[in-house]
């Protein structure tokens, strides 16, 4: 796949998060190709920590263009507005620009539609995070919906930094059914020591003035509602021509190629990634590094003109931050299926933090090896 004569590759990242960074060092490092990432900010945005920002905190600040010039990557400071799969080029949202490519690599993330929920925030941007951290200093009640882990992690963080706020947690279904019995348990006491009522099995019907009009009529009080559940990929892929699923997210093979163009490589939320063995990837910064890292060796492997490994990963556990003091880690099987092993409280709290850590460190040492 090398280009004619001495040209190097070119390869474009668009997205400069975990997936998307380790993707563009390891290849220059790895393909020795010429990168370029495209980022809108140039700040290395820590999502899984998007949380503690909104609730009020400070987090260190680490630059996209340091990562890059360290690396030896340039680095483009905007979004990306188009694709243009025919001619191999990224359009540069607001300046006319183009960026060509041999290579694309899609690491655009994903977000919460808060525009069809009027008046909704959300934790899973950098804008979100930082028109939500605003927003509470005015808030008496605030409700959240959708009780994965995020938006588990997002009460506990408000009902922690802010005691005079009444927080709620809204499911469909039951809240914590994913984890075992144990770390059910000790997630209602962190719920009832913190204050927060959780609301499971119900449905949102629309958003009133005062809170939430729930599909049974009743109106749950909010003046604040923050929105944690229906994650989209960017719409990016889908406009250009590329087969998408219906969230958005790019069908891939087992090498984190493009089912339909196979010169675009997707990695985290962006990709619909399946392993060889099935498997099927979720969103979430613990798959979305050591798919990069597969990726981008696949893709080595392809142009040195080795037999490509295909994509395989296995789980091992869900971190969950339960504020600042308190934790739950539930460790899953190869398919993130709950085993009955937890662990809690403040040692799950280190042991969260020890890997978002990590996740960090990581973006400077991209060529060690990750579990998978």
């Amino acid at each position: 796949m090398s280009r004619s004569g001495s040209a190097r590759l070119r390869v474009v990242v668009a997205g400069a998060g975990y997936a998307g960074m380790a993707a563009a060092v390891l290849a220059r490092k790895w393909v020795g190709a010429e990168v370029t990432v495209l980022n809108p900010v140039d700040r290395f945005v820590e999502r899984v920590r998007m949380h503690q920002l909104a609730s009020g905190q400070e987090l260190r600040r680490v630059s996209v263009s340091g990562l890059a010039s360290a690396a030896g990557i340039e680095f483009v400071l905007g979004s990306a507005a188009g694709i243009d799969l025919e001619h191999r080029t990224v359009q540069v949202a607001g300046t006319g620009g183009v960026l060509p490519y041999d290579v694309l690599v899609l690491a655009v993330g994903s977000s919460t539609e808060l525009g069809r929920v009027a008046g909704a925030y959300g934790v899973s941007t950098l804008p979100q995070a930082l028109a939500l951290r605003d927003r509470l200093p005015r808030s008496r009640r605030v409700a959240v919906v959708g009780a994965g882990l995020t938006g588990i992690e997002t009460a506990t963080e408000i009902a922690e930094s802010w005691p005079d706020v009444a927080v709620s947690i809204l499911d469909t279904g039951e809240i914590g059914a994913a984890f075992a019995a144990r770390g059910r348990a000790h997630l209602d006491a962190v719920f009832t020591r913190l204050g927060i009522e959780p609301r499971p099995n119900v449905r949102v019907a629309r958003p009133v003035p005062d809170g939430l009009e729930l599909t049974d009529r009743t109106v749950l009080p909010a003046d604040t509602v923050v929105w944690t559940t229906g994650f989209r990929a960017p719409s990016l892929a889908g406009d250009a021509g590329l087969e998408v699923d219906e969230r958005g997210r790019v069908l891939t093979d087992h090498y984190l190629r493009s089912v339909s163009h196979p010169e675009v490589i997707a990695v985290g939320d962006a990709a619909a990634g399946v392993c060889a063995d099935g498997t099927e990837l979720r969103m979430a910064c613990a798959t979305g590094v050591p798919a990069a890292q597969q990726a981008i060796r696949a893709l080595a492997d392809r142009v040195a003109g080795k037999p490509m490994r295909p994509l395989r990963f296995r789980y091992f556990n869900q971190c969950l931050s339960l504020g600042r003091r308190d934790g739950l880690i539930q460790f899953v099987d190869e398919r993130d299926r709950p085993r009955s092993f937890v662990l809690t409280g403040r040692a799950a709290r280190g042991y969260k933090e020890a890997i978002v850590r990590s996740a960090l460190w990581f973006q400077h040492h991209p060529t060690l090896p990750t579990t998978f």
